[in-house]
């Protein structure tokens, strides 16, 4: 175990992006590079040790808690970070049980994750940390952390109440490893009066669609259909629509990652060349990398539309300020009659194995607390984030913040459509592979390389990634 952290540290991992890959769990796998990878599998979940008294903890006497202090270090800035010290602060001030909790922004998702692997080598560290989601198969690895579903099932927690397609990206085989906390999916923003001015009633559900609806954009005087950014996450979610795994061994959740699948399956052929056709007809110019890289374009109202995460609902209508009327529509697929789903982004909560017993207690409460209906209304109402637990539906607050903003009636109903199976894949070097993602989409687009070249050339870089790692690691 020891050998393995050492190894994860050493690994070059966790440098970009934010958010997730999805994909089917249950298509066939891809081809695997190797006979000795092929033959060198392990249990998806063995670097994690499993809390023998996890039931000690979650029933220890309260009042061997009070006096309790707690270090929670988490990515959380400016308005989301506001509404995270509001829920400390409530939580500091309510608890019964005396347990103080440290929250320590520690910058970025990467920022954080870095610091602590710097930590664990000199065995200090936090208590929980938020980690975001293509983080997991590292945190899986690390064998640094407490599974959740120990202490969910020692508590008798009901984890029935905890939104099962967002359960399920933290769930391997039967076991929960982290909590999820912040989570959304990426949707379709329109310009409902670009819309109507050009009689289009009803919004696109594919690549397809999205050109159709173009050409009437384009004859009302509209210049650019859609701003369409180049981002890593978005690729991840075209092949979770398309219903197929972005790597092989049920996208890395039978047992770890040997090669991506994507090439072999088809998946990236055809999200290439849907997006090089739109680009090639003047339908999506390039406007840059990242999540947020279209956003402006269409609140400014020059773009009919885009792309985003569903928590950047408020920022975009704030953005509008009533300039014209914002409508969203489920994200959309690459492929006509693809019966695929979206997968999660965003982070969860990962309990640290700090050999303190009452820490660990004092964790569980405090975890508890954060996915409470009440915490999650909160947190939903401020952020834009999807409340994890489905009785957050009932807390007043959630129902007046949908009434209010009613286009977050989208994101909700996106989610139960899909199923878990498209909860997304686990791979440790995910941040460095949609880096490279977003390179070759780039270049495609600027430099006029074909989608096959940059199929090829994708899967190349990805799969020399993976192999490095599992090297290291496995």
């Amino acid at each position: 175990m020891r050998k393995k952290g050492l190894a994860l540290l050493l690994t070059v991992s966790m440098i970009a992006g934010i958010l997730a890959g999805c994909g089917s769990t249950n298509e066939a796998s891809g081809t695997e590079t190797t006979q000795e990878s092929t033959e060198k599998t392990a249990d998806a979940g063995a670097n994690v040790e499993s809390v023998e008294n996890a039931e000690e903890i979650t029933s220890m006497d309260e009042s061997q808690l009070n006096g309790t202090t707690i270090t929670f270090w988490h990515a959380m800035g400016g308005v989301n970070g506001e509404a995270l010290d509001y829920l400390v602060k409530k939580f500091n001030d309510e608890n019964e049980y005396g347990i103080t909790v440290v929250a320590e922004y520690q910058g970025s998702y990467d920022d954080s994750i870095n610091k602590l692997k710097s930590a664990q080598l000199g065995n200090m560290g936090a208590d929980l940390v938020q980690v975001y989601d293509i983080g997991t198969r590292f945190m899986m690895d690390s064998g640094w952390v407490v599974p959740m579903q120990d202490l969910v099932d020692a508590d008798g927690f009901d984890l029935s109440v905890i939104e099962p397609n967002i359960a399920a990206y933290y769930t391997v085989g039967d076991t929960l490893y982290s909590m999820p906390f912040n989570s959304s999916t990426p949707i379709l923003y329109y310009n409902k009066d670009m819309f109507e001015a050009a009689g289009i009633t009803e919004a696109p559900t594919s690549f397809e669609e999205i050109k159709e609806a173009g050409d009437k954009l384009k004859a009302s005087g509209v210049d650019e259909v859609i701003s369409l950014a180049i981002y890593g996450w978005f690729f991840e979610q075209f092949t979770c629509k398309q219903g197929l795994p972005y790597v092989n061994n049920g996208n890395g959740r039978d047992s770890y990652a040997t090669a991506v699948a994507f090439d072999e399956n088809g998946a990236a052929l055809n999200i290439l060349t849907a997006w090089k056709d739109l680009y090639d007809n003047g339908y999506a110019p390039n406007v840059g990398r990242g999540g947020d890289a279209g956003l402006a374009d269409f609140s400014a109202g020059k773009s009919a539309m885009t792309l985003g995460s569903t928590a950047s609902l408020k920022q975009i209508l704030q953005d509008v300020n009533g300039k014209f009327e914002v409508g969203t529509a489920y994200f959309p697929t690459v492929v006509d009659g693809s019966e695929g789903g979206v997968s999660i982004g965003g982070a969860s909560l990962w309990a640290l194995n700090n050999n303190d017993d009452i820490k660990k207690a004092a964790t569980w409460k405090f975890v508890k607390f954060l996915v409470s209906a009440e915490s999650q209304a909160y947190w939903n109402a401020q952020t834009g984030y999807f409340p994890v637990t489905t009785e957050a539906h009932t807390e007043q607050v959630f129902t007046d913040n949908v009434k209010e903003y009613p286009q977050f009636q989208t994101a909700i109903d996106q989610l139960h459509d899909s199923a878990p199976q498209y909860a997304g894949a686990l791979i440790s070097v995910f941040p460095e592979a949609r880096a490279i993602v977003e390179t070759e989409i780039e270049n495609m687009l600027n430099n006029g390389v074909s989608p096959e070249d940059t199929v090829t050339s994708l899967a190349q870089q990805i799969n020399t990634s993976i192999e490095e790692y599992n090297e290291l690691n496995y």
